[in-house]
């Protein structure tokens, strides 16, 4: 898969080391290089994980860029009331709100 290539390429990280870093075995690194097999929804969320400036859409096909021009981060909704849940073996549990 030429874009797996790329993405080692820009990060130099060999076969080997791509796989340590994004958590798979070797072996599946190497059976989608040679074309073998297909990459799994699995395997390209750890490398978006591994990897989060990767554009999802570049890696699915190949087109826009590779990388995204900003990471979007989850902010906390303001209405949200924060509370102190606390589960028990009995399948029982307590709520708490901080003063």
């Amino acid at each position: 898969m030429e874009r797996l290539r790329k993405l080692m390429a820009h990060h130099t990280l060999s076969a080997a080391g791509f796989a340590d870093k994004i958590g798979v075995q070797r072996s599946g690194v190497s059976h989608l290089m040679s074309g073998r097999n297909k990459p799994s929804l699995d395997f390209i969320l750890k490398i978006l994980e591994a990897f989060p400036d990767t554009d999802l859409y570049w890696l699915l096909t190949g087109q826009g860029q590779m990388f995204r021009s900003e990471i979007p981060v989850a902010k906390p909704q303001a209405s949200q009331e924060e509370k102190i849940v606390v589960f028990y073996p009995d399948g029982t549990f307590s709520s708490y709100k901080p003063r």
